[in-house]
């Protein structure tokens, strides 16, 4: 797994297409119960090279209760994004995951993640990747619908606060399907 990690994040397939030098950004380890597969570095977290340390993070660990030291090791939670490398802006945010990441590498990965128990699905990327056909025509539905896809799926939106409107629009996203990612998540951890 160490070398794995290594040449990951080595790695410079797509880097003629990066704005900045590739900074591949990943955490695993071969004990990892949980897996949470998000889109891409943004900017901060590009400079910081810590996975998820921005706002989107905070609000992730508060969706899944997690504190800092639990999110962060990596014994327990596998953080592998979809695109390693942060991947430019686009008109209306960052631009989609680079698509050469998920193939290259993901699978590699989880042949060394053999004590995962569940992989939590951050938007419409990993989503698609991961459920293919049975993903439901939108991401909202695909939320809504998160019962079908456990017990080996969590599926959230971005925890982004570009997402507050989504979550206005929603509430039974908190009010429904947090409180049981909150109970799963800490089960797992137990």
């Amino acid at each position: 797994m160490n070398a794995l990690l290594s040449e990951i994040k080595n790695c410079t397939v797509c880097s003629q297409h990066l704005p900045f030098p590739p900074r591949p950004v990943l955490s695993a380890s071969p004990n990892s119960k949980i897996v949470i597969i998000g889109q891409a570095p943004g900017t901060k977290v590009n400079e910081s090279g810590i996975p998820w340390d921005d706002k989107s993070g905070e609000n992730l660990r508060r969706w899944l209760n997690l504190n800092n030291e639990t999110f962060y090791d990596p014994k327990k939670i596998a953080i592998i994004p979809m695109g390693f490398c942060y991947p430019g802006k686009g008109k209306s945010g960052d631009l989609p995951p680079r698509k050469e990441c998920a193939p290259l590498w993901h699978e590699q990965l989880f042949d060394h993640l053999k004590e995962v128990e569940l992989i939590v699905l951050i938007g419409k990327y990993a989503q698609e990747y991961y459920l293919k056909e049975q993903m439901k025509k939108t991401l909202t539905e695909t939320v809504r619908n998160f019962e079908a896809y456990l017990p080996r799926y969590l599926v959230l939106p971005h925890p982004s606060p570009r997402n507050n409107i989504w979550m206005k629009k929603n509430p039974w996203f908190e009010r429904e399907l947090l409180p049981q990612a909150k109970a799963i998540i800490g089960q797992l951890l137990e």
